[in-house]
């Protein structure tokens, strides 16, 4: 049947009205469907989404300005001040359409509002303030950040720090004439004037200096929303040691400002203030006594063997020197000097005259811990040296335990060591002695590298051939050399591991290594290697930090001696290796305790000329140690005469303080 439409006028009326009808029912279904749909989602918006929206709403129209904590101090074992914060009032300028319109004049930094402001500012700093803290026009005006660059329009600038009270009294009486001027509490960082293990301690700068430094990378990444935790780019943060490693706990909580803002993101109205909270107090273990001590002897000793003749000659070009003291038992570090120093003070106001850092740009690291350092040697050596025959009790280990030899085996010592193909290669012992038969002890105590060659690097050699150099790898690392110490400090260096360097063979390699010409270790890595062997194979992770405590004195976390590793070897071994650090040391005479030690006299090349670094490791006493010392004088000479009058030194001081037999002796 086909469709058609009718040419009746009245049929095609009705069938009009029909289609009418129908479209008016689609047009009523539609809008009734689109309101449901609206009201279903404004009772959503209403009752559901409510809550969060009016949070946004408030979130838009206040801003939780950030206002740094007062920092936590770093204390000496003895309770001494180290470093710490004093209480200074400090005036800051919200930005605010009533006193000043940033967009005026185009955004000039020169408008006349901001203009008459810094002459007001300066008129009354002048008149009220300290002349030792004057402050130009054009200086007001950069710290006003009219640009926006370390802040936006809510913000507070710190325009002036260390009011004095007269200027606090005449800001507060003129509340009125300077809207948008505030006088809150900062504080100025101090360090001890007396210069105790300052690269340890550390140094702080503005935050905004921290972008290049991976350290700060997961705070600036982290986007707390809670205003406690926020940095401002003003201001101070850990730039080095601990001030750096423990920022989170000494900085604290940001108090803050709850800031009304108009549209145009400036302040508009009274702003509320949540006072902040202050940052945990670190109690260290570096005793003051002892560090001064060490301190002291590294500079006399620097200076004795720059004058003073050893085995016919005198080390002019000595100039730094590295010590650290670790307790056995504990992990402890007393003592951690990079020497020459410097006065951390110096970076009070986050930066420095270009002419004093040339002045300490070589002292400012920490050399016991980086290659870098408390300044270069004379003739550009590192704080990190090779470590000569303080490896070689090690090197015996290594050999007992391998099945090298034993505590009974017995060695002709001739004076020299061949090796390689023809036996091309030699190595001789120092000053040319030949010590006749020895055995794996006396080879220690007399410092034989022909041993060490023939019975340690070759046989090991031959053993393992090539797979030879990971098993000395693996045993220098378990002495915590070549890896990490696990020091609470940023920045430390693993050390140079020329043993891998595969240009040269793997005999070579390991024939000098085993005397200590193959690798390059921090004076860190140093002391934790001496304070294993004293341990007999506990490697101890080292601290700095004791325990923490918050602003009423309470202790809120306590540190605990840690074993990183634990290396198990025949107690002969163990007896042998330090029956057999009996190296004669005239800096100890008349000590009044059995102690073990190992000299040592590594040798650098500087065109053409072998230049001698000083290396010294004891424990003391040999039964039941105490304390672990390393000490390293790049270019100072023999290690018997350069290092160890250093460690003599600091044995002493921790005796007196401490006490070696586990009592002090005044």
């Amino acid at each position: 049947m086909n469709r058609y439409v009718s040419e009746n006028p009245q049929e095609q009326q009705a069938f009009m009205r029909r289609h009418f009808h129908i479209r008016l029912n689609l047009f009523f279904f539609s809008a009734f469907a689109i309101f449901t749909i609206i009201i279903v989602r404004l009772a959503i918006m209403q009752f559901v989404e409510g809550p969060t929206l009016s949070k946004e709403e408030t979130r838009m129209r206040v801003r939780e300005v950030p206002m740094p904590p007062v920092r936590g101090s770093i204390l000496a074992a003895g309770g001494e001040m180290l470093a710490y914060s004093t209480p200074v009032q400090s005036l800051y300028l919200t930005l605010q359409k009533s006193n000043y319109d940033p967009v005026s004049e185009a955004g000039q930094a020169n408008s006349a509002e901001a203009r008459a402001l810094a002459r007001e500012l300066k008129k009354a700093f002048d008149t009220y303030g300290d002349p030792a803290n004057e402050m130009t026009e054009e200086a007001i005006l950069g710290a006003m950040d009219l640009q926006f660059r370390y802040g936006g329009g809510f913000v507070p600038r710190r325009i002036k720090s260390e009011l004095t009270e007269k200027e606090v009294a005449y800001f507060l009486a003129q509340k009125t004439k300077f809207p948008g001027l505030d006088i809150i509490e900062d504080s100025v960082r101090h360090y001890d004037p007396d210069l105790v293990a300052v690269q340890t301690v550390g140094y702080l700068k503005k935050y905004r200096s921290t972008y290049d430094l991976e350290w700060y990378k997961p705070i600036r990444e982290s986007r707390d929303s809670d205003p406690a935790l926020q940095y401002t780019e003003d201001e101070f943060v850990g730039f080095d040691g601990l001030e750096m490693y423990y920022q989170r706990e000494l900085r604290g909580k940001n108090g803050y400002k709850r800031v009304p803002i108009d549209p145009r993101n400036m302040a508009n109205g009274v702003a509320d203030i949540i006072p902040p909270v202050k940052g945990y107090d670190l109690h260290t273990t570096l005793n003051k006594k002892v560090q001064l001590a060490a301190e002291q002897a590294i500079l006399d000793q620097i200076e004795w063997v720059r004058k003073n003749p050893v085995s016919g000659k005198v080390h002019p070009f000595a100039q730094t020197g590295y010590a650290v003291a670790m307790e056995v038992d504990t992990g402890n570090i007393i003592a951690m000097a990079s020497m020459p120093d410097y006065d951390t003070n110096l970076w009070q106001t986050g930066s420095m005259d270009t002419r004093e850092f040339e002045k300490i740009r070589e002292y400012y690291k920490n050399g016991t811990l980086t290659p870098y350092s408390a300044g270069y040697s004379g003739h550009g050596f590192e704080s990190t040296v090779y470590l000569g025959s303080t490896i070689k009790p090690l090197s015996v280990l290594i050999g007992l335990n391998e099945k090298l030899f034993t505590t009974q085996t017995k060695y002709t010592d001739r004076g020299a060591a061949y090796f390689g193909r023809n036996d091309q290669a030699r190595v001789r012992n120092s000053s040319n002695h030949i010590y006749g038969s020895i055995d794996p002890g006396l080879a220690i105590r007399y410092s034989s590298n022909a041993f060490m060659v023939d019975m340690v690097g070759e046989k090991l050699y031959n053993k393992y051939r090539a797979k030879g150099i990971d098993i000395w790898d693996d045993y220098m690392k378990q002495f915590g050399l070549g890896t990490s110490t696990g020091i609470d400090l940023p920045g430390e260096y693993l050390g140079t591991l020329e043993y891998k360097d595969e240009s040269e063979t793997a005999l070579s390699r390991l024939a000098y290594a085993s005397f200590g010409q193959q690798g390059k270790y921090t004076a860190m890595q140093l002391a934790q290697y001496a304070a294993a062997l004293a341990n007999r194979g506990k490697r101890m992770q080292p601290r700095l930090v004791q325990k923490m405590t918050d602003g009423s004195g309470n202790t809120v976390l306590e540190l605990k001696p840690r074993v990183l590793n634990d290396i198990k070897m025949n107690e002969a071994y163990w007896d042998e290796v330090i029956g057999g650090m009996r190296t004669d040391v005239s800096a100890f005479d008349g000590f009044p305790y059995d102690f073990a030690r190992k000299t040592g006299t590594s040798e650098q090349a500087y065109k053409g000329e072998l230049m001698e670094n000083g290396v010294f490791i004891a424990f003391a006493p040999r039964e039941k140690p105490k304390l672990a010392v390393a000490v390293v004088i790049p270019e100072g000479g023999f290690g018997a005469h350069s290092a160890a009058p250093v460690a003599r030194k600091i044995f002493d001081a921790y005796d007196r303080e401490y006490g070696l037999a586990g009592h002090p002796q005044k």
